[in-house]
């Protein structure tokens, strides 16, 4: 089973809100999840009303059944740092080579260097375990870079082959790719019934697979439930009289020709149109998602907007549908 949930999607899919609800579905009945943000937006702290993730872990949320969310943001310099103290003893020489810029300096020239050890913090705690041998957190949960990035910045054994081919580096990614190849994690892919979204996903799944990534599951996040589709419009259009009566009946003006009721008929048949065409198309959306023949689960649209109580709302949705598809 997995214990490392890499979420990912296409910017404006709602994936950092899809992590954190997964951090708190994965937390209920007294679990422990570790979220771990690696991108420095602090998009974590606004869904969870709390103050700036720090870089060292701290509780957030208390999950349905008294499960911790705990949280922290990755920072590349202060990784390094730890890095650089676990290794090369440097110690207080690590903290004078940030003043200098070195740290900042090396992230920036590497990149794969800086993906080594953002991911590394993350696997670290999966395999961490407590004096009594148990692991610390039963789930960890990363809100991960968009789906255009997500293969490189998890394909970290490739991106520092060029760097480092002996020594603690070489090492450190190694160590990192046995997590990230292995049954312990789960590559999520958070998008919307809309063809751009959907077109990346598929394509984000195909570049995962052939890297020998483990792909989990799709998440359709909010989605809306159909009203009418084309067949309702037609019938609907070809009876304008009767709409027109109506709305007349419920008080939107009165029964005369020419009048507000009637009036009225066109803009609302306008809109079902619309409506029947957005059905026809998350139809065919789904049918493409279904090809990848991987579990998908759909949350649905709040239309007040997230809030906590949104999110835990969320959360409830996503460990049913999660429980059903184990």
């Amino acid at each position: 089973m997995s214990r490392l949930h890499v979420v990912s999607g296409k910017g404006g899919t709602g994936k950092t809100t899809v992590a954190a609800a997964l951090a708190l579905a994965l937390a209920a009945e007294g679990k422990r999840t570790l979220l771990v943000e690696v991108e420095g937006r602090q998009g974590l702290a606004q869904l969870f009303e709390t103050e700036a993730l720090p870089y060292e872990e701290r509780k957030i949320a208390v999950a349905p059944g008294g499960g911790e969310v705990h949280a922290l943001a990755i920072d590349a310099e202060r990784a390094l740092l730890d890095y650089l103290q676990m290794f090369y003893k440097l110690g207080g020489a690590g903290r004078a080579l940030k003043k200098l810029g070195a740290i900042d300096f090396a992230t920036t020239i590497a990149p794969g260097l800086r993906d080594v050890l953002l991911t590394g913090k993350a696997c670290e705690a999966v395999r961490r375990k407590g004096k009594d041998g148990r692991r610390i957190y039963d789930s960890v949960v990363m809100d991960a870079p968009p789906t255009g990035r997500i293969t490189r910045f998890l394909n970290v054994n490739d991106e520092v082959a060029g760097l480092a081919r002996i020594g603690p580096i070489h090492n450190q990614a190694q160590a990192v790719m046995r997590v990230l190849k292995s049954p312990e994690t789960s590559v999520h892919l958070v998008t919307l019934l809309e063809e751009m979204p959907v077109q990346e996903t598929v394509d984000g799944v195909a570049e995962l697979r052939a890297a020998g990534l483990p792909v989990g599951s799709v998440v359709v996040n909010m989605t809306r439930p159909p009203v009418l589709d084309e067949k309702a419009v037609a019938v609907a259009g070809a009876d304008r009289a009767r709409i027109a009566k109506a709305l007349s009946q419920a008080g939107l003006g009165g029964a005369r020709r020419g009048g507000l009721a009637e009036r009225l008929v066109d803009p609302l048949l306008d809109e079902a149109r619309e409506h029947a065409e957005r059905v026809t198309l998350e139809r065919e959306q789904r049918a493409e998602l279904a090809e990848l023949g991987l579990p998908t689960h759909e949350l649905e649209l709040l239309t007040e907007g997230i809030d906590l109580a949104g999110l835990y709302r969320l959360a409830v949705d996503l460990r049913k549908q999660w429980q059903e598809a184990v």
